[in-house]
């Protein structure tokens, strides 16, 4: 295993970690800015309000995107398990 194979491991796993956790961290940020506005909107500021929206888009989220999100980390482990055997030397 050399250094480029190192490298291009790293930047692949950094590349999954973006792409399976986007969909979650997108929409708790936009629910989050939403809910942030209309708390200033109505000067209503109770943390539950903040909370509890973002709980329940996360929970949908999961729900919509969490197949694609395990098919995703599930052929990255077995491209992964399969280099194995190339790379040691």
């Amino acid at each position: 295993m050399n250094s480029q194979m190192v490298l291009t491991m790293g930047q692949e796993a950094l590349l999954m970690l973006l792409m399976v956790s986007a969909p979650v961290l997108g929409t708790a940020l936009l629910v989050g800015l939403l809910v942030s506005l209309f708390q200033a909107v109505t000067q209503i500021h109770e943390a539950t309000l903040a909370f509890v929206p973002k709980l329940i888009a996360v929970i949908a989220v999961f729900a919509i995107a969490g197949p694609w999100m395990l098919t995703m980390l599930v052929e990255y482990i077995r491209r992964t398990m399969e280099a194995i055997p190339g790379s040691v030397t």
